[in-house]
């Protein structure tokens, strides 16, 4: 690695790694993040939902703490690696970043399917104004 000055090739897998581009990314609804009391104002959560956004959310910081961790000793494991050993090592956290979103995928998924139609249509037209794919449920249609 003569050619290249120190760091830089793993500068260049973690540069590659951030640049993974989407035709249109997914609408997340943001289960576990800090914006819980956004989510609960912005879509009038019942009780019930309020407390299965806030379990949830502590489900999901859980969950990805641990792939959180795995990928910080996997970086701070391979700091002095070779070129070909960054590169096998930039696949596996990319495997650890593609689990985290799913996980999140996931738990915003199991919180939209307890949405009403109307909460659910919000997120909908919010998905929309920000040009993003949203994440499709059933929604339970009431037919009184």
């Amino acid at each position: 690695m003569k050619y290249f000055p120190h760091g830089l090739p793993s500068f260049c897998v973690l540069l590659m790694l951030s640049q993974v581009t989407y035709a249109q990314e997914v609408c997340y609804l943001g289960t576990g993040s800090d914006k819980a009391k956004a989510i609960e104002a912005i879509f009038q959560l019942t009780d019930t939902q309020k407390k299965n956004l806030k379990n949830w959310g502590a489900e999901l910081r859980y969950r990805n703490e641990l792939f959180a961790l795995r990928a910080e000793g996997l970086l701070k494991n391979n700091a002095q690696a070779s070129v070909e050993d960054l590169l096998a090592m930039s696949y596996k956290y990319k495997v650890l970043l593609d689990s985290m979103k799913a996980n999140a995928y996931r738990l915003d998924k199991r919180m939209l399917s307890t949405f009403s139609p109307e909460q659910y249509t919000t997120y909908l037209k919010l998905c929309r104004q920000i040009s993003r794919n949203p994440i499709f449920v059933p929604v339970l249609v009431d037919e009184k």
